[in-house]
């Protein structure tokens, strides 16, 4: 699943990114500056540039390469990213865990992609990455990705005081996860 292209609904599949996306990252990113700021670290102006997207990606890249990272896009009808998947810090050893992160496009939010993609997302990191657990955390209102994660299995861990600078401050976050399986470490 990881290297393949599955449909999420009518028009939107979630793929492996690559650098040829940078692009069009740099044009979702920019369309959805605004709606996602609250739930954001401050970025530079350079982030939302097709240099700064293809400097971003050759990073994220590296580490997929590195086995620490693996990043997918949801990508449209005519191949533009419209949201994004990660997880990042992937752990093996008797830990098994990553980190989940995403984001939607303004335009797309609302739909159920967040909610079908990251569940693929979990599938792929039990299946194919052998991981036993998939944790994300969630600015403490951004009650649409609480529902998100909540639709797609995750559970509510706790609540992490200043946990990331986020929208130019500390922000209190809400920590969930989601168990894959419990069966032996594979790999």
């Amino acid at each position: 699943m990881i290297n393949d292209i599955h449909p999420l609904t009518a028009g939107v599949r979630l793929r492996p990114a690559t650098l040829g996306d940078a692009e069009s990252f740099a044009e979702a990113l920019t369309r959805s500056r605004a709606y996602m700021r609250r739930w954001e670290p401050a970025r530079p102006e350079a982030f939302f540039t097709v240099r700064g997207q293809a400097q971003r990606l050759t990073g994220l890249l590296a580490d997929r390469d590195a086995g620490r990272v693996m990043p997918w896009v949801l990508a449209d009808e005519e191949d533009r990213v419209v949201g994004a998947m990660t997880l990042a810090s992937i752990e093996r050893g008797p830990f098994r865990n990553a980190r989940l992160g995403y984001w939607v496009d303004v335009d797309r939010a609302g739909q159920g992609l967040a909610t079908a993609a990251v569940g693929r997302v979990c599938e792929a990191a039990r299946d194919d990455l052998g991981l036993h657990r998939v944790e994300a955390g969630t600015v403490v209102d951004n009650t649409a990705s609480q529902r998100v994660l909540a639709k797609a299995g995750f559970e509510h861990i706790g609540t992490a005081p200043r946990y990331l600078h986020i929208n130019g401050a500390w922000q209190d976050h809400r920590l969930f996860q989601r168990i894959l399986h419990d069966g032996l470490p594979r790999g």
